[in-house]
């Protein structure tokens, strides 16, 4: 019988190894691996199917009308008229607004891309006899387990395809 569970690195994971072992468990029956964290540059565009929270296209609008409107009213005193001015406004406002955020994420923050709230885990996969399925569980959610689940390998063997 295997058990697999999930911990977050702390010294809960040490302390259930070390039950385990009490309980009668050999080395050799308990397998930890630790699982590494996403760690790349974060995309400055979003696609349709991956998006990572961080948007330069607000702040670039949101001045970027503030720009046409003043564009727009300047442009009824100057030559080419408040409908280019508007155009031209927006289209510096938004370019100064993309700017700040492209420099401030970029540059700035030099912060790579990991997943919101979430820190690797450790995996503890135990081999173990039917006669301490249920000490082994009872020993891994009392060590603090995320999540633990059990896979009988007996099943496996009995079953008719």
């Amino acid at each position: 019988m295997q058990i697999f569970s999930t911990f977050e690195h702390s010294l809960y994971i040490e302390l259930a190894i070390t039950s385990l072992e009490k309980i009668g468990l050999k080395k050799d029956n308990i397998l930890a691996v630790p699982l590494n964290n996403r760690a790349e540059e974060s995309s400055l565009f979003d696609t349709l199917h991956r998006s990572d929270g961080i948007s330069l296209f607000d702040k670039g609008a949101a001045i970027g009308t503030a720009f046409a409107v003043i564009g727009a009213s300047v442009g009824f005193t100057l030559e080419w008229g408040p409908i280019y001015w508007g155009l031209i406004g927006a289209a510096v406002g938004f370019l100064v607004g993309f700017s700040i955020d492209y420099i401030s994420f970029k540059f700035v923050h030099k912060r790579k891309r990991i997943i919101k709230g979430k820190k690797s885990e450790v995996l503890l996969v135990v081999e173990c006899p039917m006669s301490l399925i249920d000490k082994v569980e009872g020993v891994l959610w009392e060590h603090l387990a995320l999540g633990v689940a059990r896979v009988n390998d007996q099943d496996e063997k009995g079953r008719d395809t």
